[in-house]
């Protein structure tokens, strides 16, 4: 028999709303502004050198971005574009995301396969391993 209504979630995420899976086109904009953010960031501490291949300093944009990432996911519950498109990292258990799981999730996206492999609401395997969920933060007043 078919309906027209998904199947109740497994993570009981509400369909819509604040708490609602976020979609994945503000994810993947959360994260391209992100990239940005780092990439500034880089180039504040060394300047154009980051991006240049034989000056051994082209990783530290990837460093700034999991440093940014990690530590705001850690104690806000959202990156900093995360926080400007209203998306948050929540436990699906309650209480903060923490510092370990947060870095563990944030390195887990750092691998690019396991945001990519998702169940129906959302989460990739980073969440699955840290027991998060991207969803809607609250409405804006």
């Amino acid at each position: 028999m078919s309906t027209d209504r998904p199947s109740p979630s497994h993570s009981a995420l509400p369909d819509s709303g604040p708490g609602s899976p976020a979609t994945w086109a503000r994810r993947f904009a959360a994260l391209a502004i992100d990239w940005v953010l780092a990439n500034i960031a880089a180039f504040i501490l060394v300047g154009g050198e980051a991006w240049e291949i034989g000056s051994g300093l082209t990783w530290l944009p990837l460093a700034c971005w999991f440093g940014m990432v990690w530590l705001s996911t850690a104690f806000t519950g959202a990156s900093m574009a995360q926080w400007m498109l209203r998306v948050r990292i929540v436990r699906l258990t309650g209480g903060r995301v923490g510092i370990l799981n947060a870095a563990l999730r944030t390195g887990l996206i750092l691998l690019v396969i396991p945001p990519i492999v998702a169940d129906k609401d959302r989460r990739g395997l980073h969440d699955l391993a840290t027991n998060t969920a991207a969803v809607n933060g609250p409405r804006r007043a």
